[in-house]
């Protein structure tokens, strides 16, 4: 076979495995976002189960009323509005709560897997 072919054979080869999709070869998927809207006191949902690399976003939508989102190593700061991201890069459970209304309930959990 000659050198030109060779060439022309490999440049074809990696072409085609470039088209094929990460996951069809077992390789990472892409990070999703997820969202828990904080409103009548609540964390909706309150639990949350994601994949390791994933996102989670909470939004204030709860009028006037502030809160905050406090876990081991994470804490926003109160606020009636906005909205507070954390990436999750490992697996495990994690616990959380509004410290202005843990009484009332305002929990939630985030398992990541």
């Amino acid at each position: 076979m000659s050198r030109k072919r060779l060439v022309l054979l490999a440049a074809l080869a990696l072409t085609s495995a470039a088209l094929i999709p990460a996951a069809a070869l077992g390789g990472t998927r892409a990070a999703a976002r997820h969202t828990v809207t904080l409103k009548n006191i609540r964390f909706h949902p309150g639990n949350l189960t994601i994949n390791r690399g994933d996102s989670v976003t909470w939004a204030w939508h709860d009028g006037e009323t502030e809160h905050n989102v406090t876990f081991h190593g994470f804490h926003s700061r109160t606020q009636s509005n906005g909205s507070f991201t954390v990436r999750f890069t490992r697996a495990g459970s994690f616990s959380y709560h509004c410290t202005i209304h843990v009484s009332e309930g305002m929990k939630g959990k985030i398992v990541v897997r």
